[in-house]
């Protein structure tokens, strides 16, 4: 199974002519990568753009969204529904970012948007993570919390499309104290939430969904990361914005056995 690595660009950059320029430069470094499934998730007003360049054309990656609205239509100024991310080129929806919840996204919230991303034949990405990392704490009552939220009563049918990102609020690089988790810790917390998912939704499904990393993840550390974190990929936010340092992080990924 490949590995997949999801480039989330947040609020960045600025101009459609940006945005085209990063993607041209990560495309032509990634040619020949074989081992790796790379997404990238610009902000959703560039989907448009991007899907008709080559590189999305010939599906040298996929594109997708970092945010969704669970209704399909009606009078919800601002927000954008499963089939508009959609019909402008994204294939997967990341869902429950943790800086989506530090502006008073919850649980719930999350749920109806992954019910809805996965109705809608998209893969979601459902992101949990603790804010602090406390000694008395094994598995940390926030992320056991935000992986049953976000599976509750979800088809199991529909698990194929699920995906989740252990990304702890601390560890993020846009945190003042960001920095980045260990591969031994990110391992033990992987067995614990497919432990957590075994005993939710039983083996079989459990056992088909894949659990990224992600936190202060870049080009130095990303092999390691995957290589002994007993995860599936990544999620990378700064780095992904520069794409020299991307394109070395998904090809040290992509050279492990």
């Amino acid at each position: 199974m490949k590995k997949i690595i999801i480039a989330n660009w947040k609020m960045n950059p600025t101009t459609p002519r940006a945005a085209l320029r990063l993607m041209g430069k990560v495309a032509r470094g990634l040619r020949g990568i074989k081992n790796v499934e790379v997404i990238l998730a610009p902000p959703f007003v560039f989907l448009p753009i991007l899907r008709h360049t080559p590189y999305a054309i010939r599906h040298m990656f996929k594109l997708g969204a970092q945010d969704v609205f669970y209704e399909r239509e009606g009078a919800f100024t601002g927000e954008v529904a499963p089939p508009q991310l959609k019909a402008s080129g994204a294939r997967m929806v990341v869902i429950g970012h943790s800086e989506r919840r530090a502006m008073g996204e919850t649980d719930d919230a999350v749920n109806k948007k992954i019910k809805a991303v996965l109705e809608s034949g998209m893969r979601a990405v459902l992101c949990v993570g603790e804010k602090e990392r406390k000694a008395s704490e094994v598995f940390p009552k926030v992320v056991r919390e935000e992986l049953l939220g976000g599976i509750r009563k979800i088809k199991k049918s529909l698990l194929a499309n699920f995906i989740i990102a252990y990304e702890p609020v601390w560890a993020i690089s846009s945190n003042a104290r960001g920095k980045a988790d260990t591969p031994k810790n990110v391992y033990e917390m992987a067995i614990l939430i497919r432990r957590e998912l075994y005993r939710a939704l039983g083996k079989r499904a459990a056992s088909k969904i894949p659990v990224l990393y992600g936190g202060s993840v870049d080009e130095k550390n990303a092999a390691e990361f995957v290589a002994k974190g007993a995860i599936d990929g990544l999620l990378v936010g700064g780095a992904s914005l520069n794409a020299k340092k991307f394109v070395s992080l998904v090809k040290a990924v992509d050279k492990i056995k």
